[in-house]
């Protein structure tokens, strides 16, 4: 069996949470292979609205493993406010949920790092999440981190003092205040560590093996997206990690020849949190209202998401450093109430130049786009098959295959998991 991965195709938020719960039943594991609790994914289902930071989407799924694999950045934290916030709906992960011991912890002084960090930035800063994040991979990189599997080494308080003293000779440079607020946040991360030691903390790199030489299906769920990929975004306005399809490999532990499908999960327009470049942003009416209609927040930091129309070129880029296979459309019903929809096909610089190209100085240049329109499909879209859409929805799902020579073989009608429609896979000649 082959390893499939789901990815975000734009710069993260794309709907990647509900359709790794719709997918799950056809899979044996769901695995997350990076980043950590500044990606949220949102489930929707039975009137309950779930938001998962670092758990994968599998977890509300019975017989389901669910594995946080080596390339994850773990909170200690905020995983143990997750875990216990699935207690009230009869869940117990300590039976399907395995943890990488190689998988990289946030300290306390991690995220006042990144806080200190982007103080400094000043204007120039790239809206951080504020989790830690980024310093932990600095620790990752520079072969100073701690890791899961560390907890269990009896010298572990010495390595993390050792790190942490480290931490706060940077905070002094940066005269960041950190001696209100450290040692209570110590106290949550050790009491964290402790309640943690009750899980299944192994090398899930052999357990994901074993189950595909075994012939069972594992489903790598990426976080954030693609544009945001640590080599290939929009840097510096980027994340840490890497969130494209090559990002599953390193972090699970698996090798090239076993990924089999990747689908690409994109909105049918463009969103974006925190700073950085946005070629189609909108700031007129159109924009409002898709937010408004979306309810456009960050699932992380509750920060209002910026809107556009959707960026061909970019999705075209996304969908070739992936490989990607399948396409699945999410938040169509967005749009029900648009007379006219546009789509991006090309940019144009400052001196008339063309380009369907992502350009390598996005975040410096100004880039704009050009666009095609479309005939807004003006009505509530309630079909359970493709050929029930109105004409003009599958006209745009059309021109859409049509310009990146991939299927769209799912639209996402609503944030329930009963809101999508899906179709058999296909392929699209180029």
């Amino acid at each position: 069996m082959k390893v499939d991965v789901l990815l975000g195709l734009q710069w993260g938020d794309e709907g990647k949470g509900k359709i790794v719960d719709f997918l799950a039943p056809h899979y044996d594991i769901v695995a997350r292979f990076q980043g950590g609790p500044n990606a949220g994914h949102t489930l929707e289902f039975d009137g309950i609205k779930h938001v998962l930071h670092q758990i994968p989407s599998g977890i509300f799924r019975e017989n389901i493993q669910n594995v946080i694999g080596n390339g994850v950045v773990l909170d200690p934290v905020i995983l143990k406010k997750e875990l216990e916030a699935l207690k009230q709906f009869n869940i117990d992960p300590r039976k399907n949920l395995f943890i990488s011991e190689k998988a990289q912890l946030i300290l306390p002084t991690h995220a006042l790092l990144d806080a200190a960090y982007e103080k400094a930035k000043g204007s120039s800063k790239i809206g951080s999440t504020l989790k830690g994040i980024g310093p932990t991979y600095q620790d990752k990189i520079a072969r100073l981190g701690l890791r899961a599997g560390d907890i269990k080494s009896a010298d572990f308080k010495k390595k993390y003092e050792a790190l942490r003293d480290q931490h706060k000779t940077i905070l002094e440079f940066y005269d960041f205040d950190y001696s209100d607020v450290l040692a209570e946040k110590e106290n949550l991360f050790f009491e964290a560590l402790e309640y943690l030691q009750a899980f299944k903390i192994t090398s899930t790199e052999y357990l994901i093996n074993q189950a595909l030489n075994e012939g069972k299906r594992v489903l790598a769920e990426g976080a954030q997206g693609s544009l945001l990929d640590i080599d290939f975004g929009s840097y510096p306005f980027v994340t840490s990690s890497n969130t494209m399809a090559a990002g599953a490999c390193t972090g699970l532990g698996v090798a090239p020849k076993n990924i089999g499908e990747v689908f690409g999960v994109f909105k049918a327009y463009c969103t974006r949190v925190g700073s950085g470049p946005f070629p189609t942003e909108l700031f007129d009416e159109d924009g409002k209202q898709m937010a408004k209609i979306g309810n456009e927040f960050g699932a992380t930091t509750g920060r209002p998401r910026r809107c556009g129309w959707l960026d061909l070129p970019a999705l075209q880029y996304a969908c070739m450093i992936n490989g990607v296979t399948q396409l699945y459309m999410m938040k169509a019903d967005v749009l029900n109430s648009f007379e006219t929809i546009k789509f991006a096909t090309a940019y144009q610089d400052e001196a008339g130049q063309q380009t369907t190209q992502m350009p390598y100085d996005v975040a410096i240049q100004k880039y704009d786009p050009i666009y095609v329109e479309n005939k807004g499909w003006a009505q509530e879209v309630k079909s359970d098959s493709f050929e029930q859409f109105p004409q003009a929805l599958q006209n745009y799902i059309a021109k859409v295959e049509e310009y990146l020579h991939i299927p769209i073989n799912l639209v996402s009608l609503g944030p329930d998991r009963t809101q999508t429609v899906r179709r058999e896979s296909r392929q699209i000649s180029s």
